[in-house]
């Protein structure tokens, strides 16, 4: 793959719990420090006048892969469901898609792995989740078939599987 997408938190620094099993975590601790050090950098060049800086939600940021099996990591600020689902954290989702497509464009990524982003940690109904992956990317396919050659749904749990099997059929 060229990139791999990584549902990030709005700090883009990786998962700030240690051994825990989220996707961000993993990419972070894969890649090796200088994916650390590059989303660091990115965040410092953020600041206005020492303020904190927080990623926005449905944005995407593409880094290198270092040393993982990919020349570029996209990271996504998914949103995070804390009671009901709403059409504007539906419509987040659908930004974080469409940004990390459009990232993948002007870069020249013809290859792109995404997770199932906000279904984990962020609890975003899975099915939910996996109807917006799969209608937006193929809106943007639909236009740009040429230069995207490949698009991965990776998936962890079983449930998805099943989902995406259906979806994709």
């Amino acid at each position: 793959m060229d990139a791999i997408v990584n549902a990030a938190n709005s700090q883009m620094l990786g998962c700030f719990v240690p051994c825990h099993k989220c996707i961000d975590n993993a990419i972070h601790s894969s890649s090796g420090l200088q994916l650390r050090e590059e989303c660091n950098q990115y965040m410092h060049k953020h600041r206005i006048k020492n303020s904190f800086y927080e990623e926005p939600t449905g944005s995407a940021v593409v880094t290198k892969g270092y040393n993982l099996p990919c020349n570029y990591v996209i990271h996504t600020v998914g949103p995070i469901v804390n009671d009901c689902l709403t059409e504007s954290l539906k419509e987040d989702l659908r930004s974080c898609y469409n940004s990390c497509m459009k990232e993948a464009l002007e870069n020249g990524i013809r290859s792109i792995a995404f997770c199932c982003i906000s279904t984990g940690e962020f609890h975003f109904p899975n099915d939910e989740a996996a109807k917006i992956a799969v209608k937006e990317v193929n809106n943007i396919l639909m236009d740009y078939s040429d230069r995207i050659d490949r698009v991965i749904f990776n998936v962890f749990k079983d449930i998805d599987f099943k989902i995406y099997k259906e979806l994709l059929v």
